[in-house]
């Protein structure tokens, strides 16, 4: 659980009026005091996991603990959780308000305009950006290449290329492209190279996955292990230009989790203020499978059942994906 998320859900309930116990590795006592300044920190301060127990040996424990609100904090695995516990609850008629807030910088989760964490994502990757044009537009034929979050959807890579302005390429996994022949990427940048003398290109995690081996192993929460495009990237963009007999500097970066592993900015501290009261508000007011998030510029209560059918994933066709492509100049690689 993100700390500052924490901090506004237990600032605005009521069950601060005396000391919660929380077992993690010891007793942990949450009073206003201890919970005061954790907002300023990034990370967890009661700590996360990435799945693995029984829903109804999860439900034994809220049973026994008689929780009567459950705040579930986290993207679509975490959604799923939430909406596992909460019909659970219902079968053993358990009056126990369950309340999910939706939290992944990946903005990928259904009718939401954005998810705590993203604004913030998006501001740390410029970072690794500018480090990657600075280093590229430094290097004689330089190329920086930039890989960031996103498995299934590009929404950190697209936002951080368009407000950067310094990105020529930008590879999500909602597109398909080609690397090799006439109009594939390999082309462009030998293009860039020649009008610019350097480029600098950023790539999701999950673009151009059916370009590389696919592997069948899962991780704890079930999920495909992606294989890792970022190095497959970099090693063919090695060996093209090796190949054609033309020097280019390539310059990798992978910030992986340092995009999220920091303090929340100022939009998305107001927008877990807002989620984590209008959460409170919910469960006290006795609604259950739900999730509070931001659904066409209001704040809303949405079903758990409706927003976990599919993830949220970035629009070809829409108008913020062609705002990227016009400020990245890139063609159509196909």
């Amino acid at each position: 659980m993100p700390v500052s998320m924490l901090f506004h859900i237990l600032r605005c309930s009521r069950v601060l009026d005396s000391i919660v116990e929380l077992q993690f590795d010891d007793n942990l006592q949450l009073s206003r005091k201890v919970v005061e300044n954790i907002n300023l920190s990034g990370g967890s301060f009661l700590g996360v996991s990435r799945g693995g127990a029984k829903t109804s040996e999860i439900v034994d424990s809220i049973q026994a603990r008689r929780i009567d609100m459950l705040f579930v904090i986290g993207g679509n695995g975490s959604h799923a959780g939430a909406n596992a516990i909460h019909e659970e609850c219902r079968k053993r008629k358990l009056k126990v308000s369950v309340v999910a807030v939706p939290k992944t910088i990946d903005n990928d989760i259904l009718f939401m305009d954005k998810t705590f964490g993203f604004d913030t994502a998006v501001e740390e990757a410029q970072r690794a950006i500018n480090s990657a044009y600075i280093e590229a537009r430094s290097a004689y034929h330089g190329i920086g290449l930039v890989k960031l979050m996103g498995r299934s959807s590009g929404f950190i890579a697209m936002q951080a290329s368009l407000s950067s302005g310094q990105i020529d390429v930008c590879l999500i996994p909602e597109v398909s492209f080609t690397l090799d022949g006439e109009h594939g990427v390999m082309r462009h940048l030998e293009h860039l190279l020649e009008k610019k003398g350097f480029c600098v290109v950023c790539v999701a995690e999950g673009a151009g996955q059916d370009l590389l081996q696919k592997s069948n192993a899962t991780d704890a929460s079930g999920n495909v292990i992606l294989s890792d495009f970022g190095v497959h990237m970099q090693q063919k963009i090695k060996s093209h230009f090796k190949d054609i007999g033309v020097p280019a500097d390539v310059k990798y970066i992978d910030p992986t989790y340092m995009v999220r592993a920091c303090r929340a900015n100022a939009s998305d501290a107001i927008l877990c203020t807002v989620l984590g009261q209008n959460a409170v508000h919910g469960a006290f007011a006795g609604f259950s499978g739900i999730t509070s998030g931001i659904c066409n510029t209001h704040y809303a209560f949405l079903p758990i059942t409706e927003v976990i059918t599919k993830p949220k994933r970035v629009n070809p066709n829409s108008r913020m994906w062609h705002r990227c492509l016009t400020s990245t100049g890139q063609p159509d690689f196909h």
